[in-house]
């Protein structure tokens, strides 16, 4: 099974839809959340801010700047 995210209503490119960037962003956004996920829970440990900043990377940096590079 192969996940697919498909946004429509965009004004990025002529058909309004797009299938390329979303799903190369879900992709992004889990393997950076392997890795920044259980790094985030052990300094969340000693410095909850930071640690919170770190598990929220994937979400607030990662998706949405590969999503968005990506017109299609």
């Amino acid at each position: 099974m192969i996940p697919i995210c498909v946004q429509c209503g965009t004004g990025g490119n002529p058909c309004r839809c797009k299938v390329v960037g979303p799903t190369l962003g879900l992709v992004a956004f889990v393997a950076a959340a392997v890795v920044e996920w259980p790094v985030g829970a052990l300094v969340y440990i000693f410095k909850h801010a930071k640690g919170r900043r770190i598990m929220g990377h994937p979400a607030t940096h990662v998706y949405p700047k590969v999503s968005r590079s990506i017109p299609i």
